[in-house]
């Protein structure tokens, strides 16, 4: 199995050494595993990529390369550049430090590496550790996600649907804050909401008088819905969520088309 590898916490970061482990595990002796992995930390990017601008690249390794750029940036360096043509079977972002559930799907770098996976037509997974008093001061935080991951992503591998359209299926793998033997199980979820948004911003007078916004993180997982992935992650299960790039809503779409007519 060839697997490719990025993320949006940057080359060095912990999680992205709990992916290469999942693959390994994944691909066995016979694999081929590449990374290709921001130069910097890119969280909060959401799908952007540097259209107006070159990136960077840099070979750090055998099989691994940094680029100046966006999560996405890396997986069309990688597919398009590092591969050259050879397809990867499957693509694994992250794996994050911090959860991506309900709102913060739309903003996170970890997602949009798996959304511009699926548009190429590659098994894209994202993967994200939950931190919390449980494991945050674990030797390996990452714990649950090492322990767990394999065998999720083999049965997402064995079963899932995942090319069954013009925007075919991702998806984004949870794992709670917990110390491996102590995750409650498996559950299929839906993205969850929170009430009154996930972000904000808090002022800053600096000491040249000049003012500065910090971007703040003001979501509950528990004002999400029972069923969800922010409430499930948070309750003590790995939870795993099915999306598509397609944002259409279509619950709305024959409703729309009604109140249009004659208007012009």
């Amino acid at each position: 199995m060839r697997i490719l590898i990025t993320n949006d916490d940057g080359i060095t970061a912990p999680g992205l050494a709990a992916a290469e482990d999942i693959a390994r595990n994944l691909a066995g002796p016979e694999g081929e595993i590449w990374v290709v992995a921001p130069a910097t930390e890119q969280s909060g990017v959401g799908h952007c990529i540097s259209y107006i601008h070159p990136m960077r690249i840099e070979e750090r390794g055998p099989r691994r390369f940094a680029v100046e750029g966006a999560p996405a940036d890396c997986v069309l360096a990688g597919l398009h550049h590092v591969l050259r043509g050879k397809a990867p079977d499957l693509l694994l972002s992250g794996v994050n430090r911090g959860y991506n559930v309900a709102e913060d799907t739309v903003y996170s770098g970890t997602i949009g590496a798996a959304i511009e996976g699926a548009l190429h037509g590659v098994r894209s997974i994202a993967m994200s550790q939950y931190y919390g008093m449980e494991n945050v001061n674990l030797p390996d935080p990452f714990a649950a996600a090492r322990a767990h991951g394999p065998a999720i992503i083999r049965r997402l591998l064995e079963a899932a649907t995942w090319q069954d359209g013009p925007y075919g299926v991702f998806y984004n793998v949870n794992f709670p804050p917990l110390p491996a033997d102590q995750v409650k199980g498996l559950k299929a979820t839906e993205q969850g909401a929170r009430k009154g948004g996930g972000f904000g911003v808090k002022p800053e007078i600096s000491p040249n008088d000049r003012e500065f916004l910090w971007v703040t993180h003001n979501a509950d997982n528990a004002l999400a819905a029972q069923g969800s992935d922010a409430w499930e992650s948070r309750d003590g299960y790995c939870t795993v969520t099915p999306l598509r790039a397609n944002l259409t809503a279509r619950d709305v779409l024959a409703d729309l088309g009604a109140a249009l007519k004659g208007a012009i």
